[in-house]
């Protein structure tokens, strides 16, 4: 897996005009190498599995399980659409 294809950008799923962007984007990314940083750990794209970029942030795979798991324990239940969520996830791992 190339770098760029660890990285995921959610600025351009709201509609289809800016995927061409993303597209773009993408090809940026790989052409100039730049490594993009969770803005959570710090930790660049090069170090981790995934890494999903927002409007002016960026989380990576680590993070955002270690969030998705303390959002779960707080709540001690997870809602009926998380729970949902959860599910497909890992159904797809097995």
């Amino acid at each position: 897996m190339s770098e760029s294809e660890k990285i995921v950008s959610l600025k351009s799923a709201r509609n289809k005009t800016k995927e061409v962007q993303k597209e773009s984007k993408n090809e940026e990314v790989s052409q100039t190498n730049e490594p993009v940083y969770c803005s959570f750990c710090g930790r660049p794209n090069t170090q981790v599995v995934k890494m999903v970029q927002g409007p002016g942030v960026n989380i990576c795979s680590e993070c955002t399980m270690i969030a998705v798991q303390y959002l779960i324990l707080e709540d001690k239940l997870p809602s009926s659409e998380a729970q949902k969520i959860l599910d497909i996830f890992w159904s797809k791992i097995k």
